[in-house]
């Protein structure tokens, strides 16, 4: 018998287009229509978390699904099931709860060559599943997508915990190189109730609107906040209007048919010694949405408050939702405002991250959400021990939650 010396060639080739074939099965199997957008589905017995083929937008999630009173707290905009027109951003075709953002921000710039969409091509692009998996407690469900604007690749990890109502997320960002405003894009879905929403936050060192016009009356956009303003308490934000008393920005929504954009700057973790949080007090419904993060690496929370204040395409004066934004980046005016000299970085805080094309950076978050008992209020303060926060409330009510926020520094459950 005569040997063929491109047979080993061959069937290599039809192994790989085997195992192509096989990932392509793989990936369309867990594939649901949600909302209009086909997205990847995790569960464990206590949370369901479903997130967009594009753009990787996570929403819905259900926290304490095996209950009689199950919680949604993420924001779906309301156009998904609609037939219109082309959006004016890519992003805005999933429009939904959390999505990673890299440039964060409008990017109207062109930088360098480099001309991005708002809030960066990965959070409107197609993301592919990479794997499946469970380990031990821990069930895993990894995406990636490689850019094209400026070439890299990011992973996105997604975990839960057997028994918790957290969700463990890791950004893994690879082969990008230069500074880049960055973050994640929370929102949250807001009752009608003027005030049924507290805010609370770890501390900041100072708090500032956004430095321009943020909604523009031309566009049919109006806004309530005084523009550039400096702050540092939430309760006192100057209003747009003299002799106006100031807003309140721990009781959400705010007034109707406005949309604003603050941005606060953590304090270091050198100085707090524990992880920046942000919570929203559900009382009403009787639970708090969390994050949890790294300062080191997302050193502000900017807060987009659209309360019925935009209605232009697609928003048409309906969407009440509240964006809890954890971000190194300067406001959302994109990478070029970002990299420059700003208002920020002359009060020493950094508005990018430095990515470097032969170490990985990665974003470790933390989300979730937790029952609270009557007359909780407001959370006041977090508390940290091994394996556990417990909430502590304005009132003095105190709820212990399992969350391993070790997972902030070191990457892993």
């Amino acid at each position: 018998m005569t040997s063929n010396p491109q047979l080993p060639r061959l069937l290599a080739l039809l192994m790989n287009l085997s195992l192509i074939g096989s990932a392509a099965s793989a990936d369309e199997t867990t594939l649901h229509t949600i909302h209009a957008q086909a997205s990847f589905v995790v569960t464990t017995k206590e949370v369901e978390l479903a997130i967009t083929k594009t753009g990787g937008h996570m929403a819905p999630v259900t926290f304490f699904r095996d209950t009689e009173k199950p919680v949604k707290p993420y924001y779906v905009s309301p156009w998904q099931e609609e037939t219109h027109s082309a959006m004016p951003a890519p992003l805005l075709v999933p429009f939904r709860g959390d999505y990673f953002c890299m440039p964060f921000g409008g990017n109207s710039s062109e930088v360098a060559g480099e001309k991005h969409p708002p809030h960066g091509e990965i959070a409107g692009d197609i993301w592919h599943q990479v794997s499946s998996k469970k380990t031990g407690d821990v069930t895993t469900l990894t995406l990636g997508i490689d850019t094209k604007i400026r070439k890299g690749r990011v992973t996105k990890e997604l975990s839960l915990v057997d028994g918790q109502n957290v969700i463990y997320s890791r950004q893994l960002i690879e082969g990008f190189t230069g500074n880049v405003p960055l973050g994640h894009h929370a929102m949250l879905a807001m009752p009608e109730k003027e005030g049924a929403v507290r805010i609370a936050t770890s501390a900041f060192s100072f708090g500032m609107t956004n430095p321009g016009l943020f909604s523009d009356p031309k566009h049919r956009e109006y806004q309530a906040l005084q523009p550039g303003a400096k702050w540092n308490d939430l309760t006192k934000v100057p209003a747009a209007w003299k002799n106006t008393p100031d807003t309140d920005l721990t009781r959400l929504p705010g007034s109707y048919g406005y949309a604003d954009l603050v941005q606060l700057a953590h304090e270091p973790r050198s100085k707090t010694h524990t992880p920046a949080w942000t919570t929203a007090t559900y009382a009403d419904e009787g639970y708090v949405w969390f994050s949890l993060k790294d300062q080191d690496v997302l050193n502000s929370l900017v807060i987009w408050m659209e309360f019925h204040g935009r209605h232009g395409h697609p928003w048409n004066g309906r969407n009440n939702c509240l964006g809890l934004e954890d971000v190194t980046a300067f406001f959302a005016n994109g990478l070029l405002p970002s990299m420059n000299e700003n208002i920020l970085t002359k009060e020493g805080v950094a508005t990018t991250v430095a990515l470097s094309a032969t170490k990985p950076t990665a974003v470790n978050y933390i989300q979730g959400v937790i029952r609270i008992p009557a007359e909780f209020e407001n959370v006041k303060t977090l508390e940290f021990t091994p394996g556990l926060v417990t909430f502590v409330s304005t009132t003095g009510k105190r709820v212990t939650a399992p969350i391993r926020h070790e997972f902030l520094k070191a990457g892993q459950l």
